[in-house]
C-alpha cells in the first residue's frame, strides 16, 4: 500500500466529523465499532495494509500464554508498534490501561506503543528508563488538537516513518527539552540566587528583592516548538473562513452577547463568555480569540500551554433545542450565508 502524506489530512477531517456526530448523538459505540470506524481508517491512511497478516495482526499474542494486544504492526515481519484500543467513550487516564499497554510492549521487546480511544492517541516509549508517567512521548486528539501538530504527530506512526529512526530521534529531543524545561521552572520557582545574580548583572541597577518580586509577577512561557515531520496537504479552506470573526457573527445576529461557552476538560467544567466587544472572557481575563481563551482554560487544568482550536473546543447551549453545540456550528451558518 503506497503512502501519500496528503491522505492523512483528508482522513483526519472525516474522522473529526464522525467523532463529533457520535458525541452529539450521545451514542455508546463500544470498542469494536471504535476500531472499525475510527482506528482502522486512520491506520490505512498512514499506509498500513490491514489485510496483510505480515504487516498488521489483531489480538496478537507473541506467545500463547501472553495477553493479546489489539493491533501489532510489523516491518520485515518484526513487531515495531503495539496499539491498545479502547472505546470512544472511555477516558484514557485509567492507570491500569497504560501499565497494561507498556507491559505488553516490554515483554515483547517492542519500543513503541500507542493507547487510543479513536480520538486521543497517546504514544509511549516502553524502553525509556524513566517512571511510567514520563514514558509518554506525545498525546493528541483528533477532535481538538491544532491540525498541523495533530498530523505531524500521527505521521510518526506511518509505515514510512516507522522504517527510519525519526521517532527515536524526536524522543531524544523531547527527553532533553523536558529536562531543560523542568530545570528552568525550578530556577524560577525557587527564586534561585544564581539566576537573580545573572539578571542583576544584565539589567543593571536593580536590587535582588526587586528582581525576585518581578519574577513572581512574570508570566513566563517555556515552549519548544515541534519540528516539521513531512510535507502534508491540508484540506482546502473556504476563502471566507478567515473572515468569520466573532465580531461579524455578532453583527449578523448569530451570536447575542453575553453568550456563555463551556467545555468539560479532564473532569473540569470550564466556562467562558463572549462579550459584546467580540472578546472572550475566561477567569476574569479577556482574550482576542476563542483559541487563546481555550489555551488559557486548558492551562488551568494541566498547568501548561497547548494550542487549542477554539471554534471546536468551546460549546454553547442552543436556545431552541437546549443542546450543547460547538461554536463552529454558528460559524458554518455564517459562511453558508455569505458564500
Amino acid at each position: 500500500m503506497e503512502f501519500q502524506p496528503g491522505a492523512i489530512a483528508n482522513a483526519v477531517e472525516v474522522l473529526r466529523k464522525r467523532i463529533q456526530q457520535i458525541r452529539e448523538r450521545k451514542e455508546i459505540i463500544g470498542e469494536e465499532n471504535t476500531k472499525a470506524t475510527l482506528i482502522d481508517p486512520l491506520l490505512e491512511a498512514l499506509g498500513w495494509n490491514l489485510r496483510e497478516i505480515d504487516e498488521v495482526r489483531r489480538e496478537y499474542r507473541r506467545k500463547p500464554q501472553d495477553n493479546p494486544v489489539d493491533y501489532a504492526l510489523f516491518l520485515n515481519r518484526t513487531e515495531c508498534l503495539f496499539i491498545e484500543a479502547k472505546s470512544l467513550e472511555k477516558d484514557l487516564n485509567d492507570h491500569r490501561w497504560v501499565t497494561q499497554n507498556l507491559s505488553y510492549a516490554t515483554a515483547a521487546g517492542v519500543q513503541w506503543c500507542v493507547l487510543t480511544n479513536g480520538d486521543e492517541y497517546r504514544i509511549y516509549n516502553a524502553h525509556a528508563p524513566v517512571a511510567v508517567e514520563e514514558k509518554l512521548f506525545r498525546s493528541v486528539r483528533i477532535s481538538e488538537t491544532e491540525p498541523e501538530c495533530l498530523i505531524s504527530t500521527l505521521l510518526l506512526l506511518s509505515k514510512e516513518q516507522m522504517r527510519g529512526s525519526l521517532l527515536e530521534e524526536m524522543w531524544k529531543r523531547h527527553f532533553v527539552d523536558r529536562k531543560v524545561h523542568q530545570a528552568i521552572e525550578g530556577l524560577l520557582a525557587e527564586e534561585d540566587s544564581g539566576l537573580v545574580r545573572v539578571i542583576q548583572k544584565k539589567a543593571g541597577a536593580l536590587s535582588a528583592a526587586d528582581i525576585r518580586a518581578s519574577l513572581k509577577r512574570a508570566r513566563i512561557r517555556i515552549d519548544f516548538p515541534m519540528p516539521g515531520i513531512a510535507p502534508w496537504a491540508a484540506p482546502p479552506k473556504s476563502p471566507s473562513a478567515a473572515e468569520a470573526t466573532l465580531e461579524k457573527l455578532i453583527a449578523a445576529g448569530l451570536i447575542r452577547p453575553p453568550l456563555e461557552l463551556e467545555h468539560d476538560y479532564k473532569g473540569v467544567h470550564l466556562v467562558a463568555v463572549i462579550q459584546q466587544n467580540g472578546k472572550v472572557e475566561f477567569a476574569g481575563e479577556q482574550y482576542d480569540s476563542l483559541s487563546t481563551a481555550g489555551c488559557m482554560a486548558r492551562k488551568t487544568v494541566i498547568g501548561r500551554y497547548l494550542q487549542t482550536p477554539g471554534w471546536s473546543f468551546w460549546r454553547y447551549r442552543d436556545s431552541k433545542t437546549g443542546e450543547l453545540r460547538q461554536i463552529d456550528h454558528l460559524r458554518q451558518q455564517y459562511l453558508a450565508a455569505n458564500k
